[in-house]
C-alpha cells in the first residue's frame, strides 16, 4: 500500500477491525519511511451487475439512482434516515444475490416499490406515479384505491 504523503510502497498494517458497516475491514497503517500514520478499508468485490433499462440498453447498477429516487419519494415526509439506508440496503442486498449479471429495471422497481409501500404509503404512491407513469387522474386514483382496500383488511 502507498503511503498517501510521501509515495513510499512500504507501509505496515499497525491494527486492524472491522469497519462500523460490518462489510469492510479498517486498517491503520503506519509508512516506514515518513512515519506518518493513515487508515485504508478494505472491502469485498462485487460482481458488476448491469441494469436493462425499458429500452433495452445497460448501464452498469448505480445505487445513487436508488438513492435519488427513494429520497424523491420521501420528501417531506418523517421517514427515519436510518430506515431509509436499511431499505436501500435490503434492496441492494436482494439485487446481489440474484445471482445474475444483468438485472431489468422494473424488477428494481419493483423491488423498491414492495419496500417503499411498508414503509410509507405517501412515498409509495408519489414513487409509483413516476415509476408507473400515471397518465391521469384515474391511474393515480385506481393506485390509491388499491392501498385503501388492502389497509381494510
Amino acid at each position: 500500500m502507498k503511503c498517501p504523503y510521501c509515495g513510499d510502497e512500504n507501509t505496515r498494517v499497525i491494527d486492524s477491525r472491522p469497519a462500523e458497516d460490518g462489510d469492510s475491514i479498517r486498517r491503520r497503517r503506519q509508512c516506514d519511511a515518513c512515519n506518518k500514520r493513515f487508515t485504508t478499508y478494505e472491502k469485498v468485490e462485487t460482481i458488476p451487475v448491469f441494469v436493462i433499462k425499458k429500452d433495452n440498453t445497460r448501464e452498469a447498477y448505480d445505487r445513487a439512482k436508488i438513492e435519488k429516487g427513494i429520497m424523491l419519494s420521501v420528501r417531506k415526509r418523517s421517514v427515519p434516515l436510518d430506515k431509509i439506508t436499511d431499505m436501500i440496503d435490503d434492496i441492494e442486498n436482494t439485487i446481489f444475490n440474484m445471482d445474475t449479471k444483468e438485472i431489468p429495471s422494473s424488477v428494481i422497481g419493483e423491488l423498491i416499490m414492495d419496500r417503499l409501500q411498508k414503509l410509507d404509503q405517501v412515498a409509495y404512491v408519489r414513487f409509483a406515479s413516476v415509476y408507473r407513469e400515471f397518465q391521469d387522474v384515474d391511474t393515480f386514483m385506481a393506485e390509491l384505491q388499491k392501498i385503501l382496500t388492502r389497509n381494510e383488511k
